[in-house]
């Protein structure tokens, strides 16, 4: 794989590694998950702002209305995935919210085939199967088992197809404009619809202790200007599909993360299920890697 194809890849390994850490940083704040969220967006969209003003404030009248459409969709998306994730912890576990959240192959399978035509080859599915066995594992002492937990699994399952339509309507769009200005609007969108849903349910915005202001900046930094934003800029690139198969590991790394810094235990089944997931991601880049050379041996032929 040439370097300009490996760039990409490279990029999805440090964004599901910067976004493992959101985890950890929610579990050292106080603050309520919906105003978190929304100081993570907020702060983000003003961190990018300057380099939009100076970069990419030009390129907005090249936008068509439905470039706009579908930024402003991918944004609500984006801020109901933190709604919908979070809530869903109000009614289940972590460790099956985590799971159910971490499905997004399979929607994202369905969604590219259906709004891109891509086609997903066996291995692929297998390969996704394997992965999403192995956040299972990681999590199986942890299900619960009751009206409320159900439909706290619901939500969790809302949030992931919520998410994998964020990054679909994304898919287009960061073909033909660029990251700032892409992240920019979508970041705005979310942080808009993420401040409605906090004024409507009357979370309040302030005040919060001095530790968790670092929090809310470091999530912004963190997980997503340096994790959503690789995955939308690696978007230009790859597919949905890759990007939901990657972000499968997310789980080993906030296992290891709250290791380091909370001092979790680990426990076998988080061992044992990481290594599945491991087994699954690199089964998916091996097929990608198999199919590539095999096109480049096909290509003077034709």
């Amino acid at each position: 794989m040439d370097s300009s194809r490996l760039y990409p890849f490279i990029a999805l390994i440090i964004g599901v590694i910067a976004v493992s850490a959101s985890a950890v940083f929610v579990k050292l704040t106080t603050a309520p998950a919906p105003v978190i969220a929304f100081y993570r967006l907020f702060f983000s969209t003003v961190l990018i702002a300057p380099l939009f003003l100076i970069k990419s404030l030009g390129e907005v009248k090249l936008m068509s209305k439905k470039d706009w459409l579908f930024s402003s969709i991918s944004g609500v998306f984006l801020a109901f995935h933190f709604i919908l994730w979070f809530e869903s912890l109000n009614y289940t576990s972590v460790a099956s919210s985590v799971v159910l959240v971490t499905l997004q192959p399979l929607f994202a399978f369905i969604g590219t085939y259906l709004f891109f035509k891509e086609k997903v080859s066996k291995i692929a599915v297998v390969s996704g199967g394997v992965a999403i066995v192995g956040s299972v594992i990681i999590s199986w002492g942890d299900f619960q088992i009751s009206g409320l937990a159900l439909f706290g699994d619901m939500l969790a399952l809302a949030a992931c197809a919520m998410i994998t339509a964020y990054l679909l309507f994304g898919q287009g769009i960061r073909k033909h404009h660029s990251l700032t200005l892409y992240t920019f609007i979508v970041y705005g969108i979310s942080s808009i619809t993420l401040l409605l849903y906090c004024l409507f349910l009357q979370y309040p915005l302030a005040p919060y202790p001095t530790s968790d202001w670092y929090y809310f900046l470091l999530q912004a930094l963190v997980p997503t200007l340096l994790g959503h934003s690789l995955f939308n800029w690696a978007l230009k690139w790859v597919s949905t599909n890759t990007i939901s198969v990657m972000i499968l590991f997310e789980p080993v790394g906030a296992i290891i993360l709250a290791y380091y810094i909370l001092g979790e235990n680990v426990i076998p089944t988080q061992l044992i299920g990481g290594a599945v997931i491991m087994a699954g991601i690199i089964l998916f880049l091996l097929e990608k890697r198999l199919g590539y050379i095999a096109k480049r041996v096909q290509r003077p032929a034709e």
